[in-house]
């Protein structure tokens, strides 16, 4: 509960709250908004759903702020990046700290059913992925440039390769598709929870147990 309440306070609340402080300002001299999303937000990264909610939420903000701020003249455009390695995304020893803190606060109960193995592949997974990620932040900022100064700024702007496919893939590409796509470019898991693999180990056996009863008869 606290990784979404935190999401939630620094990607919603945070940017509501300088936005508000901001709106009159903005309402009288016709000024822009120009928010940094995500992809997560409008689509189901596995492993992302505290970041993803509230990114969601902040897409919805900005879309509704669009609509309501038109009369006034004010401009609101969302930047959705692609994958870019910045901050700690890169950084193994936050990964290694971030894992070592989940392992403690799953239950033991918990813990049983997915099994640490499976826990420690998708740090990995992350780690990884973050890794591989573009460093030349350019098109993001690029695209900031274009959202404050175009005379007919943009609603979105896809920032990096692959972003505008994935979504011309989300939105128009049945879902089992799409699903697929994130699943296989983002998490390419190996491990299933363990004790689904122990569901299938017993249902083997019970297969082979009766297969040797039947050669026996």
């Amino acid at each position: 509960m606290s990784n979404f309440r935190g999401c939630m306070e620094v990607n919603f609340f945070g940017t509501l709250s300088v936005t508000k402080s901001f709106l009159p300002l903005l309402r009288h001299n016709k000024g822009r908004i120009v928010n940094i999303s995500s992809p997560a937000g409008d689509q189901p990264f596995p492993c992302l759903a505290a970041y993803g909610a509230s990114k969601a939420a902040l897409n919805l903000f900005t879309n509704t702020l669009r609509h309501e701020l038109e009369p006034w003249g004010v401009q609101v455009s969302t930047i959705l990046p692609s994958s870019y390695r910045t901050g700690r995304s890169s950084n193994r020893a936050y990964w290694d700290q971030q894992h070592k803190q989940l392992l403690q606060s799953l239950s033991p109960a918990l813990l049983d059913e997915y099994g640490e193995d499976y826990v420690t592949e998708i740090k990995d997974l992350f780690h990884s992925y973050a890794s591989q990620a573009s460093t030349d932040l350019s098109p993001v900022v690029q695209a900031i440039v274009q959202a404050l100064l175009a005379p007919q700024p943009r609603p979105r702007y896809y920032a990096g390769p692959g972003v505008g496919l994935m979504y011309f893939i989300h939105t128009y590409c049945p879902f089992s598709l799409s699903s697929w796509l994130l699943q296989w470019l983002f998490v390419k898991k190996k491990l299933k929870p363990r004790a689904l693999r122990k569901e299938g180990l017993e249902i083997n056996l019970n297969l082979l147990n009766n297969n040797n009863e039947e050669k026996l008869q």
